[in-house]
């Protein structure tokens, strides 16, 4: 009579966990997206089964990762995900895909730990996410008892999970890509001119019904053809990453960089006046005086011409008047440049 009732009980709560489980994973089935995938999907499992620790963590170097650093995260996603190298991945998990389990010796799964975070665990699951037939992260609990995650648990609910996930991982992927693709110049990876035209309106927007400034500067590639002819179109489509590159480098994180042209880039700059804007067009230009680009055993000087149109004109009512503005600017000081050289 006893191991009858121990078996009922083992079943109880083995339907208790595959309802709890049903429901996270249509919590997630239908996002469209890793923000929403990951948020929810982490969300889920803290408010069903009471972990006190979940987080995920990314070979570095997977499309997944490249997507993911690509798109603004949340806050929820800076506190629980963090990158990890694929040989100490790798090494942690020592080739498995099946759910890991341990209680003693966690230190080396440290290494797993998001960025300023320190969990006091006890005991930990780590749970391969794959794509595409490679283990590309993994689903992380962590607990405070040594009991709750042993060597010798059974793994098979944790491995259903991880199925999900990653069938929801290869969907949102191919969803995510689309998007980035058609937001996306291929060669800069900054945003394309379509979005450039979806944020000025939105910007124009925001400045009629708040009164709030902004401003919007072009940069110019002088030599590109220089470049292209003398060390042929590669040297040319570096220099126009490596410009790009330092644009974001250099702008505020509210700023919104696009290439606009095939030599020309944009800025849009959410509350800035004019002389604010001036100030870093001047930053930009200065920048690429001081710092040639690398190619091969050649140092290639970088030129570049800056003009800005702000909100603040009289005659900018809206984002083609605030466009022209900034291009007519742009030509006269490329016309006033050739003068002088």
């Amino acid at each position: 009579m006893h191991d009858n009732d121990e078996m009922l009980r083992n079943l109880s709560d083995n339907e208790e966990i595959a309802k709890k489980l049903f429901e996270v994973e249509v919590s997630i089935l239908s996002t469209g997206n890793f923000k929403d995938l990951f948020e929810k999907l982490l969300l889920s499992i803290e408010e069903k089964f009471g972990i006190p620790h979940l987080w995920i963590s990314l070979v570095e170097e997977t499309e997944v990762s490249h997507l993911i650093e690509a798109l603004e995260s949340s806050e929820l996603l800076k506190q629980r995900f963090n990158l990890v190298e694929r040989s100490v991945f790798l090494d942690l998990l020592q080739g498995k895909e099946s759910p890991v389990l341990v209680n003693e010796n966690l230190r080396p799964f440290y290494r797993l730990l998001p960025d300023n975070q320190t969990y006091f665990l006890k005991s930990l699951a780590i749970a391969p996410l794959i794509l595409d037939g490679e283990v590309i992260g993994s689903l992380n609990l962590g607990d405070y008892s040594g009991f709750r995650f042993q060597p010798n648990m059974d793994t098979f609910f944790l491995s259903q999970l991880a199925v999900k996930i990653s069938i929801c991982l290869s969907n949102v992927t191919a969803r995510e890509k689309l998007r980035y693709l058609a937001t996306r110049d291929p060669l800069t990876s900054l945003f394309n001119r379509r979005e450039m035209e979806k944020t000025l309106e939105r910007e124009i927007s925001r400045t009629k019904r708040y009164g709030t400034p902004f401003a919007v500067l072009f940069v110019h590639c002088d030599d590109l053809k220089t470049v292209n002819d003398t060390y042929g179109h590669n040297c040319g489509d570096a220099l126009l990453k490596y410009v790009a590159d330092q644009i974001m480098g250099i702008i505020r994180r509210d700023d919104v960089a696009f290439r606009f042209t095939g030599d020309e880039f944009a800025i849009i700059l959410p509350h800035q006046t004019s002389a604010e804007a001036l100030r870093v067009s001047e930053r930009l230009s200065a920048f690429f005086r001081e710092n040639p680009m690398k190619f091969g055993k050649a140092s290639i000087p970088v030129s570049i011409s800056c003009e800005l149109a702000s909100t603040v004109d009289p005659e900018v009512n809206s984002p083609g008047a605030l466009l022209k503005k900034a291009d007519e600017r742009l030509y006269e000081a490329k016309k006033r440049k050739n003068l002088k050289s």
